[in-house]
C-alpha cells in the first residue's frame, strides 16, 4: 500500500513450542482504526507486541513511517500501548502517572504537568489529579491509561483488548470515548479484541485471525456479509453454514442440493457441478407458522430463544442442523414462538453468500 505508515513484511515469530505469527503481510494508513480481532491464541496480541517492540520477530520486517523497526527498542519506536490490565503505577498519582512518558523524554517539570492538565481536563479527569489511581474507579482508571498512552502525542496508539475488564456498560462509554478520540486526533489506532461488537463498533477495517495468519481483512460490514472462508463464516457467530453439491443452473442461480434440501444460491462463482458451501445470515432469515412460496425453504423446531434486548436470537432445529434466526422481539411475539414449536425459514436466494472453494 502506497504511503503505509505501518507495514508488515513476511512477519513471523516462533516459540520453542508454538508458531504465534505465520508471514503476515500487512499495510495500515496513517489515520486508519484497525481491530486485530480472533479466538485466544490466534496471534493477534503477539502481533501487537511485535508492532510495539516488545517483541523481536523470528524473521520478516515491520516499517513505520518507512524505516525498517528491526533492531529498535520499544522506547525509541513511539507507540504506546494501553493495556488490559492498565499497567498504572501505584505509588504515583493520578498526574503522576499521566507525567511519566513526558519524564521519560526528559521533558521539564513546567510544560510536563501543562501538558498533563491539559489530557486530564480533556478525559473529564483534572479534579482527581493528585488522587491515588486506586482510589478511582475502573473507567476512570482507563481514562488514566489512555491520557497516558495520548500524553506523548504519539503518530500511533496500540490497545490490547482495553475494555475486557470493564462492565457492559462502562464498555460502550469507553467504546464511544474512543471512536471520539480517534476522530479528534486523527492518528492510527490498532486494538486488539476477541469482541466482534468492539470491533464492529470503532474499526475501519478488521483483520480476522486464526493460527497466526489473518483469514480476512476488510471492513466490518463485508467480512460479516461476506466471509472468505468457513472459519470466518463461523467466528462471526450469526452466519448459518450449508454445504452440498451444485447439481445445476436456474438462470443466474446455481442449484445446491444438500442433505437439508434443495437450495438455489447466487451462481457466478460456481460452475455446473461439485462441492460448494453457502452462508445465510442470521437476519435475513425470515420466519412463518406455515411453509411459504420461497425458493429456499426449510422445515424445523424451535429449540430455544436467547434474550439480547429488542433483537432476539431463535435457535432452531432442522433435520439435525441448528439454524440461528434473529429477530425483533415484536416479531417474536406475533409468531408466538416457543420451545417445540414448528417453524418454517425461508430466504431469498441473492442473500445466500457462496464460501469460495478451498484451493
Amino acid at each position: 500500500m502506497k504511503n503505509a505508515l505501518v507495514s508488515l513484511r513476511k512477519l513471523e515469530k516462533k516459540y520453542p513450542c508454538h508458531h504465534a505469527v505465520r508471514g503476515i503481510d500487512l499495510d495500515i494508513r496513517a489515520g486508519e482504526f484497525i481491530a486485530l480481532m480472533g479466538p485466544s491464541g490466534c496471534g493477534k496480541s503477539t502481533t501487537l507486541r511485535l508492532i510495539a517492540g516488545l517483541e523481536e520477530p523470528t524473521s520478516g520486517e515491520i516499517f513505520i513511517a518507512g524505516r525498517s523497526m528491526n533492531g529498535v527498542p520499544a522506547f525509541e519506536r513511539d507507540t504506546p500501548m494501553v493495556w488490559q490490565s492498565l499497567a498504572l503505577f501505584p505509588f504515583l498519582s493520578v498526574m503522576e502517572n499521566v507525567e511519566f512518558p513526558l519524564r521519560m523524554k526528559k521533558i521539564g517539570p513546567i510544560e510536563r504537568k501543562k501538558r498533563a492538565m491539559e489530557w486530564l481536563d480533556r478525559m473529564g479527569l483534572s479534579a482527581m489529579a493528585e488522587r491515588n489511581v486506586a482510589q478511582l474507579s475502573g473507567g476512570q482508571r482507563q481514562r488514566v491509561a489512555i491520557a497516558r498512552a495520548l500524553v506523548t502525542q504519539p503518530p500511533i496508539l496500540l490497545l490490547d483488548e482495553p475494555l475486557s475488564a470493564l462492565d457492559a456498560h462502562l464498555r460502550v462509554r469507553m467504546q464511544t470515548e474512543l471512536s471520539r478520540l480517534h476522530k479528534e486526533l486523527g492518528i492510527t489506532f490498532i486494538y486488539v479484541t476477541h469482541a466482534q461488537s468492539e470491533a464492529f463498533a470503532l474499526a475501519d477495517r478488521i483483520m480476522l485471525m486464526n493460527g497466526g495468519t489473518i483469514q480476512q481483512s476488510g471492513r466490518p460490514q463485508d467480512v460479516y456479509r461476506e466471509p472468505e472462508n468457513a472459519f470466518v463464516a463461523e467466528f462471526m457467530g450469526m452466519n448459518n453454514i450449508i454445504s452440498g453439491t451444485v447439481s445445476g443452473r436456474s438462470g443466474e442461480f446455481a442449484v445446491i442440493e444438500t442433505p437439508l434440501g434443495r437450495f438455489e444460491v447466487p451462481g457466478g462463482r460456481l460452475g455446473n457441478s461439485g462441492p460448494a458451501s453457502f452462508v445465510v445470515s442470521a437476519d435475513r432469515i425470515s420466519l412463518a407458522g406455515e411453509g411459504s412460496g420461497a425458493t429456499n425453504r426449510v422445515h424445523g423446531s424451535v429449540i430455544g430463544i436467547e434474550f439480547f434486548g429488542s433483537t432476539q436470537t431463535v435457535f432452531i432445529d432442522v433435520a439435525g442442523h441448528e439454524f440461528r434466526v434473529q429477530k425483533q422481539q415484536h416479531e417474536i411475539d406475533a409468531l408466538d414462538l416457543q420451545p417445540g414449536r414448528d417453524v418454517h425459514l425461508n430466504w431469498q436466494p441473492a442473500h445466500a453468500w457462496v464460501l469460495p472453494q478451498a484451493a
